[in-house]
């Protein structure tokens, strides 16, 4: 799995951060999305496809190795 952000898009709700912490937070500042595993294990795999399915803004961008 290859896990991508789009900062310009992100509307800061946090909901990412809240389904993955280990794989997303946000910026102190501006609550943006940052992106902290690009490629997460295995095992955050799910709550990498939730968190990319509720972001009210679509800024996470989630592609399946083949």
């Amino acid at each position: 799995m290859k896990v991508t952000v789009d900062q310009d898009k992100c509307c800061g709700a946090g909901q990412c951060v809240l389904l993955a912490p280990d794989v997303f937070d946000q910026g102190e500042d501006d609550g943006i999305v940052l992106l902290l595993e690009a490629e997460p294990p295995e095992g955050l795999h799910a709550a990498v496809r939730e968190a990319a399915a509720v972001c009210p803004a679509g800024a996470i961008d989630v592609s399946e190795d083949a």
